[in-house]
């Protein structure tokens, strides 16, 4: 890969031709393009192309001197655009733009103070102002910000509605379950040890749903990131599941399951045997 400037602009190409061109006075500049392009138009590494600001014109001849893979961000993931890095003053020319530009980047070295550098940057002229990249990525995402609170709520919500889906079932398994909880009452098994034993057989139930929900989720997950990875041709990870969000759910699961259980057991064991019996 050749080495280019900090700077990457992305502009549209008018004219793209991998046809043989005429002698030229001077070796063609080399520009970088996207894996995406490279694909669909048949370009490789040393193709010669002509590129222009607008289509119809004859635009400048140029020579593909590195193909680069995009990186994942959510922002770009459904744009069918295409990239095309050309050197600043190549890209200049090109747009006819003489000493002018939108926008471009500008890196420090490490142990370099930022805002002493952005300070610097905004008084050289008039009309200039320079941000911190992060401080545009945290504009240019809100609306990722939106998307993922609307997640949240909607995990929250899941997470309630299961927490009371599994306090009936548990309920209604301890229900069926009256006679053999009254057998072990007259037998002399205290309360405590009874509550104990659901509550275990709780956990542990909580424990083997937990770990098939994580499977079921990472191989849902590995699905829904080949398909969307394909359709949008992006490393963006769609689906994630780390052992942050395991733990999470192990952990919130056996806390419900517990819980549910103690519920479930105490309310039996209050009851005489004799009522368990329904006698």
């Amino acid at each position: 890969m050749k080495a280019f400037p900090s700077l990457a602009v992305a502009i549209a190409l008018g004219v793209v031709s991998t046809a043989p061109l005429a002698a030229q006075p001077s070796a063609p500049r080399g520009i970088a393009i996207d894996a995406r392009m490279a694909e669909d138009l048949g370009l490789a590494v040393g193709a010669r192309v002509r590129i222009s600001a607008r289509p119809g014109e004859p635009g400048d001849s140029a020579m593909i001197a590195a193909i680069y893979e995009r990186k994942a961000d959510p922002a770009e993931v459904a744009r069918r655009e295409y990239r095309v890095r050309l050197h600043l003053d190549q890209l200049q020319q090109l747009m006819e733009l003489d000493d002018r530009v939108d926008r471009f980047a500008v890196g420090t070295r490490d142990g370099q103070s930022i805002d002493s550098a952005l300070a610097r940057i905004n008084h050289v002229a008039f009309g200039f102002r320079s941000h911190k990249s992060r401080d545009v990525a945290v504009q240019s995402s809100r609306t990722f910000r939106v998307v993922e609170r609307f997640h949240t709520a909607i995990g929250i919500i899941t997470v309630v509605a299961s927490a009371v889906f599994l306090l009936c079932l548990l309920l209604l398994s301890v229900e069926e379950r009256r006679r053999d909880i009254a057998a072990l009452r007259l037998m002399g098994i205290s309360r405590a040890t009874v509550v104990r034993a659901i509550v275990i057989e709780a956990a542990i139930v909580s424990l083997i749903g937990s770990v098939l929900g994580a499977g079921v989720g990472w191989i849902a997950s590995l699905l829904v990131n080949t398909h969307f990875q394909e359709l949008y041709r992006t490393p963006l990870v769609f689906a994630l599941l780390t052992p942050q969000i395991f733990a999470f759910a192990t952990g919130l699961s056996l806390i419900l399951g517990i819980g549910s259980g103690a519920a479930a057991g105490w309310r039996l064991v209050k009851s005489s045997p004799l009522s368990l019996m329904g006698r």
